[in-house]
């Protein structure tokens, strides 16, 4: 086996899932790999993993890093989650014991893909996981209306300037096109008090956050990937979903309890898991995780 870096809760994850000898697990958002990895651990060698992942990238620097045992038992699948059943069918994989969805994005997508997620540097607005995707942050900026971009802004990034914001864009691209994320960072300390630019978290986050979920389809993605993780889960098989905002968690809360009452899943977790402090100091990114979990009745 190598050595990834170590994934968010990955020891309750383990426990939540609890794989065993030759079962068959589906990361849906495989990424670095690190969770499928362990889970591994307990099903291989007859166990099989069929790794999701929408970012050709994040699939090609995995698939370099694995060694030839392990290939064998990883089938890896550049597509959307949203389609799951369909790749589920079309590489007959069955019986399914677990699903696991990790909403989180990879250290690489921030500081290495060039796609402008990270506000922190200066990138195109691009903000696709899949460069087969029309839609770019780019072209929501520069060509929607200012009242799509207040919705976006309000639901998506749960941001209270919204309006101030989307105003201070449609005023600046009538001068020229916003290309970059440097740009929009700019738009958006223009459009906030001075006072409101020193918080906690950094003033544009929610911006960036909001469109990135737009841009990408998200939180549509993860309600159609919850249902059909539901659909193919074998009786007994498990599924867990680590979310990173409250967005996200509202969506698996409100789907897991549907299911619930339909006595079509048992909820696992009365309340989400959260990382320890340990945790939560050596890796800050995980302050955010929330771990759900059900099994399929």
């Amino acid at each position: 086996m190598i050595n990834m870096h170590v994934s968010v809760l990955l020891k309750e994850v383990i426990e939540y899932l609890n794989p065993r000898p030759g079962e068959n697990f589906i990361d849906c958002t495989i990424n670095g790999g690190g969770h499928s990895l362990e889970i591994f651990k307990q099903i291989g060698p007859n166990g099989k993993i069929l790794g999701i992942d929408w970012d050709s990238g994040v699939l090609e620097k995995l698939e370099s890093k694995l060694d030839n045992k392990t290939k064998k038992s990883f089938i890896l699948i550049c597509d959307n989650y949203r389609n799951l059943k369909n790749i589920v069918g079309n590489n007959n994989f069955s019986p399914v014991h677990g699903i696991l969805f990790d909403l989180g994005m990879s250290s690489w997508q921030l500081g290495a893909s060039g796609r402008g997620f990270s506000f922190q540097k200066d990138e195109p607005l691009d903000m696709r996981y899949s460069e087969n995707q029309t839609l770019t942050a780019k072209e929501i900026i520069n060509q929607w209306p200012e009242e799509e971009l207040i919705k976006i802004f309000g639901e998506y990034g749960e941001e209270r300037r919204a309006r101030a914001i989307a105003r201070e864009i449609v005023f600046r691209r009538k001068r020229g096109v916003v290309e970059s994320t440097t740009d929009l960072v700019e738009i958006v300390r223009g459009a906030i008090p001075a006072r409101q630019r020193f918080g906690r978290i950094h003033f544009a986050t929610r911006i960036f956050q909001a469109l990135r979920l737009a841009t990408n389809e998200e939180l549509e993605n993860l309600s159609k990937g919850l249902e059909a993780a539901t659909d193919v889960l074998a009786a007994g098989g498990r599924m867990a979903v680590i979310s990173f905002h409250s967005l996200e968690d509202r969506i698996v809360k409100n789907f897991l309890r549907e299911k619930a009452r339909e006595k079509k899943l048992e909820i696992l977790t009365k309340k989400p898991i959260v990382p320890d402090w340990r945790e939560a100091q050596e890796n800050p990114r995980s302050r955010s995780a929330k771990l759900r979990a059900a099994i399929k009745l």
